[in-house]
């Protein structure tokens, strides 16, 4: 059934009238009433009772009527959401993340709500070496990931540049050092995070080439236990600046550097290059690419 019938047979039956209805529409009276005939027809009902002088609706007409005007809300309804969702007024964002990257997010949440906050928000916690594939699955329209995806089907923009971290408690014997050597960590206990990360393949691979041993006897879940064993001078880690700013300007962590040991991390916002988004998530790509061009 053509949307346009019901809106033409609802007019008729407000205006009382084909002429009437057909100025109101801006169409000639015939083509009116051969609109209505076309709804009686996919109906099979009469609707209007036309043997009288003045226009009648027939006990289906009344019925059709009633739908019609909840058609027309529910139209109206549309329209208004669909310029809602341009408007950014409404709609929903929902951004893949892991735990310590959705920290990066942060800063850009808080300017996006500023300006939207009627959208709906969600970081949704999911593993970093899997968002490339949520993404071109559709399972997400952004993703945050520390590492460059290497396909095609997947663009992005770098939101943050950060480093891996050597941290250590305050009570340890290299707190008051600003730097050590890859083979003064021979004999440290390193607390590791139990996440597959290209960093820690770059951490591996340093201590393998300098031929210093790694001792990870302890690994954790989760960077938020990793720092506080830290903290509790059980071992030291490698943990991404950005996790451990706040404890180190606190002093309740310090920051060695390690000479031989340089990991740049870039932290992309990542999304597939070949499919549109919504324009919740267009506006928060729109606002990460202002910030890092201003």
């Amino acid at each position: 059934m053509e949307f346009y019938l019901l809106q033409t047979f609802l007019t008729v039956a407000n205006e009382r009238s084909f002429s009437r209805a057909g100025e109101k529409l801006l169409r000639t009276q015939p083509a009116v009433s051969l609109a209505v005939q076309r709804l009686e027809a996919g109906l099979g009902e009469k609707l209007i009772d036309r043997s009288g002088k003045e226009l009648l609706l027939t006990d289906a007409g009344q019925i059709v009527a009633e739908y019609a005007r909840r058609f027309e809300n529910l139209r109206q309804d549309l329209a208004n959401a669909l310029a809602e969702l341009r408007d950014n007024a409404a709609g929903r964002l929902v951004i893949g993340a892991n735990e310590s990257s959705s920290l990066y997010l942060l800063q850009h949440l808080e300017q996006y709500r500023r300006l939207y906050p009627k959208v709906k928000v969600q970081v949704r916690r999911s593993l970093s070496s899997k968002i490339p594939t949520q993404l071109i699955d559709g399972d997400l329209e952004l993703g945050v990931i520390s590492y460059d995806p290497g396909d095609d089907r997947l663009s992005g923009t770098v939101i943050y540049t950060d480093h891996l971290a050597f941290v250590l408690s305050p009570r340890h014997r290299f707190a008051a050092r600003k730097s050590v050597s890859i083979a003064e960590l021979g004999m440290e206990t390193f607390i590791a995070h139990n996440v597959i990360s290209p960093y820690r393949e770059v951490v591996l691979r340093e201590f393998q080439r300098h031929k210093v041993p790694l001792n990870m006897d302890v690994e954790m879940p989760t960077v938020e236990t990793i720092r506080r064993l830290v903290q509790r001078n059980e071992g030291v880690a490698f943990l991404p600046r950005m996790c451990v700013e706040q404890e180190i300007k606190q002093k309740l962590l310090c920051e060695v550097e390690v000479k031989e040991l340089r990991v740049e991390r870039h932290i992309r916002l990542v999304y597939p290059a070949r499919r549109t988004l919504s324009h919740a998530a267009r506006a928060f790509l729109e606002l990460v690419k202002g910030g890092r061009e201003g």
